[in-house]
């Protein structure tokens, strides 16, 4: 498996952090409400690719029937384990996104929220995911939108050769809905927010990010990307 996987920049080196991070994303709710409006996951079977250490896990439990995290980086897996202890329903595994550990035809939603599926190249893990989804399940992919500023302008100063309409072309011609969400990344005090664009960017851009921040919080842009598996498809054709 280790040649499938690469390494997350900022959870695998700064897991403290990245879960300051995790807290502050997404403040207003938005991506869930957009989330749940695309697929209800109540008494539904869910797995989280690339679930980190395991922060929403606990979200997907309250109302699914099973959750499942998939991580390929065995410290945040146990991590996961650990936070989802006691959880009814919810198993953590080691595996990644082009080989997950699970059955065919097992499962109703397959999310994974901005890790591995970025655009061309995330190919493998599209089809491992129609693989474990029921005929009528769903492909919900929450990545971050790289047109709305200031952390677009932030991330497409350090991923030059990224091109968003390229990428939105891939899923489009892939078969996905996308739905352009804008909430906001909201911080406790000023020493957690550059904690938290340090480990998101370069030195230079993360420095430039702390100028333009006064506060503590800034708008961000996501799209929630989503694919129902046809009813009638048989799993491996």
């Amino acid at each position: 498996m280790a040649g499938d996987i690469v390494p997350s920049p900022n959870i695998w080196h700064w897991p403290e952090v990245y879960e300051t991070e995790n807290r502050a994303q997404d403040v207003e709710g938005a991506v869930w409400s957009a989330l749940a409006e695309i697929c209800d996951w109540s008494g539904r079977d869910v797995v989280d690719v690339g679930c980190g250490d395991g922060f929403h896990l606990p979200r997907f439990a309250a109302t699914a029937r099973t959750v499942t995290g998939v991580e390929p980086h065995e410290p945040l897996v146990r991590r996961a384990r650990a936070r989802s202890a006691g959880l009814p329903g919810v198993t953590v595994l080691s595996g990644s996104a082009q080989r997950l550990p699970l059955p065919d035809a097992s499962r109703d939603l397959v999310h994974a929220r901005t890790a591995y599926f970025f655009g061309p190249g995330c190919e493998p893990g599209i089809r491992e995911a129609d693989r474990v989804l029921r005929p009528g399940g769903m492909l919900a992919i929450v990545d971050l939108d790289t047109t709305v500023g200031p952390y677009g302008d932030w991330m497409r100063a350090d991923l030059p050769s990224y091109r968003p309409a390229e990428v939105d072309a891939f899923f489009d011609r892939a078969g996905f809905d996308c739905r352009r969400v804008r909430t906001a990344w909201r911080f406790t005090d000023r020493a957690s927010l550059v904690a938290v664009l340090r480990i998101e960017f370069s030195a230079r851009v993360a420095a430039r990010a702390v100028d333009e921040v006064p506060g503590l919080e800034f708008p961000v842009g996501y799209r929630v990307l989503s694919r129902r598996k046809p009813v009638g498809v048989i799993a491996g054709r």
